[in-house]
């Protein structure tokens, strides 16, 4: 690929490379010029690290594309959970809330599962009517994300303060194992949960088709353009967590606005992906997304921020509170009831947006 294409074709990361350099320059001038300036350089380093983020995950819809399912949509939701817990990794370093991580998890589930699976299959279903997919991924995804949420989420409610690095210790023992036995699962013998339709058989003694010099060449381009973005996206993080901090000091925004920003953050890329998918009459490519981003949330999630708690005893909360608890089962138990039949319409998309849009007003009201 020539260079000024290159460049052209990349002109995001581009400009967030420029961003950095200018938060390099001028952090110390925004932070002290108050808490209006502070407030609109957030909001910037906030657009700047969504266009960076269409970047990372136009590069993996493009691996995605190439190795097809289930490891496709593996790979788009593998690389936004990155940017997730880079994010928050970050965020953890630079703020006093105890419950950011807990808030986010809890905040990207019903981004996934309500906002953009719900969205998704009501505008499929008003375009096309019923859209068919594989039952069995919907019904292993939901039972993997109620175990998961769960044991990391809903237990830790009554376990004792001082048997809570025990506990810790033990959820991220779990997570690792849930997530290596649903990874087997999904690229193994079982790999056909997750596609709608069935991969044939191949022909005994057929020679696989070589690559193309073309395809190899585009292929390692998008694996270091997904290296570089993610590590632009974590500097471009460190300095919107410290304007925000100076932003939304004695405000009386929402405690978990913060939460809500890194999962949108993180989750815009797919967003656009799961619709395209709907409207072309692909729901098994927008389950795969939506369910499988929430269960990598969590599934992934959950043992590294805990392992970075228990190695700097940073205080750490991760037990849902009770509007959560109640917001995470009516959703599942929606999901469950919605996903279980093998074909999404407009009234099930309607039900989950409402629940997207109930999440919202709880959270505008400090909920």
């Amino acid at each position: 690929m020539r260079l000024s294409s290159l460049i052209k074709q990349e002109a995001f990361l581009i400009v967030a490379l420029g961003t950095v350099l200018a938060g390099y320059l001028f952090e110390h001038s925004i932070v002290e010029g108050g808490r209006t300036i502070a407030l609109v350089g957030a909001v910037a380093f906030i657009g700047v690290i969504i266009l960076a983020s269409t970047r990372v995950a136009h590069h993996a819809e493009i691996l995605a594309h190439k190795v097809g399912d289930p490891y496709g949509t593996m790979i788009l939701t593998l690389s936004a959970v990155a940017v997730e817990v880079l994010i928050l990794a970050i965020m953890m370093g630079s703020t006093s809330s105890p419950t950011l991580v807990r808030d986010t998890i809890y905040s990207a589930v019903m981004l996934d599962i309500n906002g953009i699976l719900g969205l998704a299959a009501l505008l499929g279903g008003l375009r096309h009517g019923e859209q068919p997919y594989n039952d069995d991924s919907s019904r292993t995804y939901s039972v993997m994300i109620l175990t998961a949420m769960g044991i990391s989420m809903v237990v830790p409610e009554f376990i004792p303060q001082d048997r809570w690095h025990y506990y810790s210790a033990y959820t991220i023992i779990a997570m690792i194992a849930l997530y290596g036995v649903f990874l087997k699962m999904q690229v193994g013998p079982h790999s056909y949960f997750f596609s709608y339709t069935y991969p044939r058989a191949k022909t005994p003694g057929a020679a696989p088709r070589p690559e193309q010099d073309g395809e190899q060449e585009s292929a390692k381009l998008s694996i270091a353009v997904i290296l570089v973005g993610v590590l632009i996206i974590g500097f471009l993080a460190e300095f919107m967590s410290a304007f925000m901090n100076t932003g939304l000091e004695g405000t009386n925004a929402p405690p978990a606005l913060m939460a809500v920003v890194v999962a949108a953050i993180s989750a815009a890329p797919e967003i656009l992906t799961a619709m395209r998918a709907a409207l072309r009459n692909r729901m098994q490519s927008v389950v795969n997304i939506a369910m499988g981003a929430s269960l990598s949330t969590v599934i992934l999630t959950v043992p590294v921020m805990e392992g970075i708690a228990l190695y700097t005893g940073q205080p750490f909360v991760m037990a849902m509170s009770p509007v959560q608890t109640v917001m995470v089962g009516i959703t599942l138990i929606a999901a469950a009831i919605n996903l279980n039949d093998g074909q999404t319409n407009a009234i099930e998309g309607m039900t989950h947006f409402v629940l997207f849009a109930t999440f919202i007003m709880l959270t505008a009201i400090g909920l």
